[in-house]
């Protein structure tokens, strides 16, 4: 699935310090503005201990990850909106994404250079949502424009839930609030407003940039960050990306295992920040498994059993008869698809089942 999640934030927070932790491909990290011009592209493994489970118990020819799309993004400047620095490239890429990491810089360090000469990730953040929520406020304002008079004089239906919906987001940023404070009561509605392609309706992560020290427990900019937030529907995750550097440079597993727990961690933060953008995106993860192969499926979170077919080939979906359904406790307790069976733990489900993280599946069909 071609969802991706973009890496925002001002020049100089350690962007592509964490992007090139999560990917192997290396986006430049200098310390100066703008050394990021082109959006650079990573595919990127999601880590899943169910999987790596599942592969010991079938031990097959063949191994199939989940992936999620990150996205780098150049740092954007205040006047963004206004086309300063990379303004307007900035907020294009931004639009193609479908969630946004925002970076933040909570670490002190003379020797990298901000912006602002300050470390305050707050304005940091409140200078981002500024640029993002005026470029939607002149969207929105563009659109009442044209549909105000429809819908106040020519009784269309239509247009006055659009002008509803966009007075409601006009509020909204008029007040320095983003898009996704929003809450809407229909699927029309809904269906509008994603059509709208807002920048602030787009779920967001910030990502606390800290210092070694600060990567288990945070420090007062973290808190100043969290308390920031605190009335947004957003996520705030922990992340030491200079630490993460150093991880991703050593060679093997239990050498990461063993730095991790010399600092006090259980896993990456690059891990964790990974499987968060891939639930920030709505995503979620069937499986299938067998001597052949084991193999991680991505599929929007509430989709049903047909939908999920139509991942592995749309043939499957089109002629869509029923599913076998596997919990993946049941299997990893019992050890086998045969055992499952025998002890009546596997479901068969039709088209209207709705398919739970983790399910192990095979589709049966006939076009």
């Amino acid at each position: 699935m071609a969802l991706q999640c973009g890496i925002v934030g001002l020049p100089n927070v350690g962007k592509s310090t964490l992007f090139n932790c999560l990917s192997n491909a290396k986006a430049q990290s200098a310390n100066f503005p703008f050394c990021t011009i082109e959006p650079n592209v990573g595919v990127i493994t999601v880590p899943d201990a169910r999987l790596n489970k599942l592969v010991d118990m079938c031990q097959p020819r063949s191994v199939v990850p989940a992936t999620v799309e990150i996205v780098d993004i150049a740092g954007l400047v205040q006047g963004a909106s206004k086309g300063e620095g990379l303004g307007n490239k900035f907020l294009a890429n931004i639009r193609e994404t479908d969630a946004i990491l925002h970076v933040l810089r909570c670490f002190d360090d003379d020797n990298v250079t901000h912006v602002h000469n300050t470390v305050d990730p707050v304005r940091d953040k409140e200078i981002i949502d500024y640029e993002l929520q005026l470029k939607d406020l002149e969207t929105v304002e563009s659109r009442m424009a044209k549909t105000q008079k429809q819908a106040q004089t020519g009784g269309d239906k239509v247009a006055k839930l659009q002008y509803e919906v966009l007075k409601k987001y006009h509020d909204a940023l008029s007040q320095g609030k983003p898009a996704r404070t929003v809450e809407l009561e229909t699927v029309d509605e809904q269906k509008f407003a994603h059509d709208l392609f807002l920048l602030t309706s787009k779920p967001v992560m910030y990502v606390c940039n800290v210092d070694d020290a600060s990567a288990v427990g945070g420090n007062k900019y973290v808190e100043a960050v969290r308390e920031a937030i605190k009335d947004e529907n957003a996520q705030l995750l922990i992340v030491a990306a200079q630490t993460e550097s150093e991880i991703a440079e050593l060679d093997t597993f239990e050498e990461r295992q063993e730095f991790l727990a010399e600092i006090g961690l259980e896993e990456s933060g690059v891990a964790r920040l990974i499987r968060a953008a891939y639930a920030l995106l709505n995503l979620q993860t069937f499986f299938t498994a067998g001597a052949d192969e084991v193999r991680a499926w991505t599929f929007m979170r509430g989709s049903k059993a047909p939908q999920c077919a139509g991942v592995i080939h749309t043939d499957f979906e089109r002629g869509f008869i029923r599913a076998e359904v596997i919990k993946y406790d049941d299997y990893v307790a019992l050890g086998t698809e045969s055992a499952v069976r025998d002890a009546g733990k596997m479901a068969i489900e039709g088209k209207n089942y709705v398919v739970q993280d983790g399910d192990i599946m095979h589709f049966l069909f006939n076009v």
